[in-house]
């Protein structure tokens, strides 16, 4: 470590502590301090540390920290970002806030913003890349699927030697040649299934063959663009998966059982997405020579991370804070507000800061007409957006009668304490969510921070 370094190090953990000790917050500050004096100190924190990089459109957060739940099993403490503050700042920070608890093995389980792998991998060299899935988000920021792709794998050429752990299942993974080691993961179909050959709905982005951009077809597909997929083109198809998801047991919102093998697992969280960053998590696991008894009990402890179907409960309610971020994530959401039992009210909050995107038009991609009306007996607007937000609902079939508007927190959780039902639902953008958590740890309904 050179000296600028230790200055970068020293001022960094001096920020964090005075941020969280004095203030109670702030999970990029002392990065960004401590890159301006050092804009490289991230090489010299993550010297000696096997470092696992988690990218991806969705279920970056939920799969880090199933992995991070799994891995400490076998090897005690591992450094991670839980707060999902995913930037090389962020990072950074997360490096700085470690305590360096004893462990048989100096482990780093990262989530990484897609545009970030690159810059991040120059300074981390890392082991392994998880790879969740590409879906269209953020467009102003992104692009589309294929450009935020080629993001990662300009990454992913800079550590030939990492394991790729990928889903087999999104057809955009097995596109690209690289030199490095490869273990896909996904859903493996019964017998019966292998002869089905259809299309995704219309609608459905990124089914064109990335090898000559004739439509995909599937012998099953488990949501959007992922599943089973082949070209009756050019004879490109899903890789051979190493790790696989047999069959699911049994579906709630707040619930998930399926097998792998022989063995059932279960956590608990719901939502079909979740199946696919569980399986991501035991991929890495079983790489990391866990066994399947361990990876089972790690996910049945596994706890609720904040605003990812983070449970709260306030005035009477037993409230589920879900983050939506885009059409993909926002329709499995809705998917699997349709397996609730109870009726309950739904509260919908809609920005477009920076961080959410600032085009708001991706919510009527999603099918909110598909949800069952007769379930939901209020629903609440709010957000910076909670015009367009309460338009959409409208235009979805839902009576403006049983719609309330709140234009600010305060207002929000008042209303909320005077919803007809125990359930409720709130699905919010990143920023969103970040503002309302932050408006209840003032409140004291929820404990102030990350």
């Amino acid at each position: 470590m050179n000296l600028k370094s230790g200055i970068a190090k020293v001022a960094g953990k001096s920020s964090y502590w005075f941020l969280h000790n004095v203030l109670k917050g702030g999970t990029s500050f002392p990065g960004k301090f401590a890159m301006k004096i050092d804009p490289e100190v991230l090489n010299s924190l993550a010297k000696g540390y096997e470092t696992i990089i988690v990218t991806g459109t969705n279920g970056k957060t939920m799969t880090t920290a199933l992995i991070v739940e799994a891995l400490r099993k076998k090897y005690g403490d591992i450094l991670t970002n839980p707060s999902g503050s995913n930037m090389q700042q962020g990072i950074v920070t997360a490096f700085l806030a470690h305590k360096n608890k004893k462990a048989k093995k100096k482990i780093a389980v990262l989530e990484v913003d897609e545009a970030n792998v690159k810059m991040v991998t120059k300074l981390l060299h890392p082991s392994v890349f998880v790879l969740t899935n590409i879906f269209r988000d953020q467009m102003d920021r992104y692009g589309e699927i294929y450009t935020t792709y080629q993001k990662i794998v300009d990454g992913i050429k800079l550590a030939p030697n990492a394991t790729i752990i990928a889903n087999g299942d999104a057809s955009i993974f097995s596109s690209v040649e690289l030199p490095n080691k490869k273990v896909f993961y996904g859903f493996k179909l019964p017998d019966d299934k292998a002869e089905n050959d259809f299309k995704a709905p219309v609608n459905t982005d990124g089914v064109l063959c990335p090898k000559c951009d004739h439509i995909l077809h599937y012998h099953e597909r488990i949501y959007a663009n992922l599943g089973d997929f082949f070209c009756p083109n050019c004879g490109y198809h899903r890789p051979e998966l190493t790790y696989s998801v047999n069959q699911i047991i049994d579906q709630t919102p707040n619930s998930l059982k399926f097998k792998m093998g022989e063995k059932e697992y279960s956590i608990g969280i719901g939502g079909t997405y979740n199946i696919y960053n569980a399986l991501a998590a035991y991929s890495v696991a079983r790489e990391f020579d866990l066994s399947e008894e361990e990876v089972a009990q790690s996910f049945a402890e596994n706890k609720r991370i904040f605003g990812r179907q983070e449970l709260i409960n306030y005035a009477g309610k037993e409230i589920d804070l879900i983050l939506v971020k885009n059409p993909v994530g926002l329709d499995e959401v809705l998917h699997m507000l349709n397996t609730e039992k109870d009726n309950y009210s739904l509260v919908a909050l809609l920005n477009a800061n920076h961080a959410d995107g600032i085009d708001t038009s991706w919510i009527w991609d999603a099918d909110y007409e598909g949800l069952n009306k007769d379930k939901i007996k209020k629903v609440l607007v709010g957000g910076k957006r909670w015009h367009d937000m309460g338009f959409r609902l409208e235009v979805a079939g839902f009576n403006p009668g049983l719609m309330t508007t709140a234009t600010n927190n305060d207002a929000l959780l008042d209303e909320i304490s005077k919803l007809p039902t125990k359930k409720v639902y709130i699905l919010a953008t990143y920023t969103a969510m970040l503002s309302l958590r932050k408006t209840m740890g003032e409140k004291k309904i929820i404990k102030a921070g990350m």
